[in-house]
């Protein structure tokens, strides 16, 4: 059914796995996506062609790229919401050297949370003269559990992602912008292929009760829901993806 009819949603890092399932959940209810890739510029002119939407390009590792990014979404006319998807997992070890350590938290934090701050900023500004908009927020359980050494800037930046998301629904919800995080635990992405070569498969699925990862679908398909209309009374919410491995 097309809940999402007449909207318009920025998608950032929608050409990966999660990205990917997101957009088409979107579409197929109805929304057009402005559809944000960092690199892969053919993999976004495919999905837009697909759904009926619009690729946009931007690095958002670069401090300014994010607020460019929203003027170029901007132009393709009214935006209803915003999902701040794109991200990045990297590792450095506390014996690392003080340069490269700062280096690794300083682009983890550019990336998963300074961007999406900035995108923030830009769409509550525009959902308030228009009368009200959406913000969805990726985050991940390791922003609520806390996370292995070697990623701690990773988890550190996600539990920020959650904290705006409750900043904004508090602030703002009377405004008719209303905010919501999902904290998955580990998805079948490329991020999980890497870590699974890394460190084994048995690694990831530890303390998943369900025994097996998230299917970028079902991020998808809860990613559309959050954008119906009616289900206004999310704002503030973190909704858990973990299969129980994160209970609270």
């Amino acid at each position: 059914m097309p809940y999402l009819d007449r909207q318009t949603i920025l998608v950032t890092g929608a050409t990966g796995a999660i990205g990917v399932a997101i957009t088409l959940a979107l579409a197929a209810e109805g929304a057009r996506v402005l559809i944000h890739c960092t690199r892969n510029r053919d993999a976004a002119e495919a999905l837009a062609a697909e759904t009926g939407g619009v690729a946009l390009a931007a690095d958002l590792s670069d401090p300014a790229a994010a607020t460019r990014l929203w003027a170029e979404a901007e132009a393709h006319g009214p935006i209803t919401g915003l999902v701040n998807n794109a991200g990045i997992r990297s590792e450095v070890a506390v014996t690392a050297d003080l340069v490269l350590w700062q280096a690794v938290w300083a682009r983890e934090f550019q990336v998963n949370f300074f961007a999406a701050a900035d995108l923030c900023k830009a769409a509550i500004l525009h959902f308030r003269a228009q009368g009200g908009g959406r913000i969805l927020n990726i985050a991940s359980r390791a922003g609520q559990r806390g996370y292995a050494s070697d990623a701690m800037a990773y988890g550190a930046s996600k539990a920020a992602l959650i904290n705006l998301t409750k900043s904004i629904a508090q602030s703002h919800g009377a405004e008719g912008i209303t905010a919501v995080a999902l904290a998955p635990g580990w998805v079948r992405t490329e991020m999980a292929e890497a870590f699974i070569a890394q460190h084994g498969a048995a690694a990831a699925l530890n303390g998943i009760p369900i025994g097996r990862m998230a299917a970028p679908q079902e991020i998808g398909e809860l990613a559309a829901f959050c954008f119906r209309p009616s289900q206004v009374s999310l704002n503030g919410a973190v909704l858990d993806v973990n299969g129980g491995s994160y209970l609270r």
